[in-house]
């Protein structure tokens, strides 16, 4: 299937002001672009000359575009097609848990506690829940279904300061939340997991009337590669298009203002779409990844 995809966000800031923006199709899914989808920036009042932006691949292989915003505001904009297989999320019940000694050293930061994720404080829930089920895939299954019935979902329920170990306390929260729950308790039972950010359409369930928004979900490393669980809908959906990954959501800020700004508009879109003539688009130049100690997360 062929799915479009974009959005428009204004930003307002009242001075010049530097932006960090994450929100380019990952490289993993460039090669299944079928038009490109360069990114739009445009300044809210009229200024003379183009907003000049650069781009690099940060210490975790996402796509980063840097630029200044002009005072008044920008407004940022997308539109994409990709080709997509129209399957549901891969399922491996057989996939297996691999011990800590035997990691790739790749693997092995998706093991540890990190900003969102606090490891030390859910350790013994983790293994009083999870310790008795069968390792593996069932093991990642039973701590999706978890959190998706321990947390309840509601967009009034965002905060953007709340650990993973608040949103086993408090039992609300939003996609974001539900993500670091699950990461944060899988990688107490030794399996190392991530967060991805992206979009995710409702192709194949029955619309949500709710204005379209970015969605995040988890992977997590076993049989030697990295499988997809989404704690917040806890089925294997069709579409995904991943954004961004890293090892919670302070890798992964679509936008780090370096300076005071509000948003004036958010527009999200990603729909399945009657299929184009398929004409896949050129190779985007290689990107240079930025040093590990240069990277700024928000």
């Amino acid at each position: 299937m062929q799915i479009r995809y974009g959005y428009r966000i204004e930003l307002v800031c009242e001075q010049p002001t530097a932006l960090l923006t994450l929100l380019d199709v990952h490289p993993s899914r460039r090669h299944d672009l079928i038009r490109p989808d360069e990114m739009r920036v445009a300044p809210v009042m009229a200024r003379p000359g183009p907003i000049e932006i650069s781009q690099h691949l940060d210490p975790f292989g996402n796509i980063c575009r840097r630029f200044i915003a002009p005072a008044g505001g920008v407004m940022l904009a997308c539109e994409g097609l990709i080709q997509d297989s129209g399957e549901p999320d891969a399922a491996d019940p057989a996939a297996s848990e691999v011990a800590p000694a035997e990691l790739p050293d790749a693997v092995l930061p998706y093991l540890l506690g990190s900003r969102y994720c606090e490891t030390d404080r859910l350790a013994d829930t983790a293994w009083r829940l999870f310790g008795q089920v069968q390792p593996g895939w069932a093991r990642v299954q039973a701590v999706t279904e978890f959190v998706h019935n321990h947390v309840s979902f509601g967009y009034a329920f965002a905060r953007n300061t709340r650990t993973a170990a608040e949103a086993f306390e408090e039992r609300i929260g939003v996609c974001r939340d539900f993500a670091h729950l699950a990461i944060a308790l899988c990688r107490c039972l030794n399996i190392p997991a991530r967060y991805c950010n992206g979009y995710l359409g409702d192709i194949g369930v029955v619309p949500n009337p709710a204005p379209m928004d970015f969605n995040a979900w988890f992977e997590v490393w076993l049989g030697g590669r990295w499988h997809t669980f989404d704690a917040r809908h806890n089925q294997r959906r069709i579409g995904r298009i991943v954004l961004a990954r890293g090892r919670d959501a302070t890798d992964v800020p679509m936008i780090t203002s370096f300076g005071p700004h509000w948003l004036r508009r958010f527009e999200v879109v990603t729909e399945e779409v009657e299929e184009e003539p398929l004409r896949l688009a050129p190779t985007p130049t290689r990107l240079v990844p930025a040093k590990r100690d240069a990277h700024i997360a928000a």
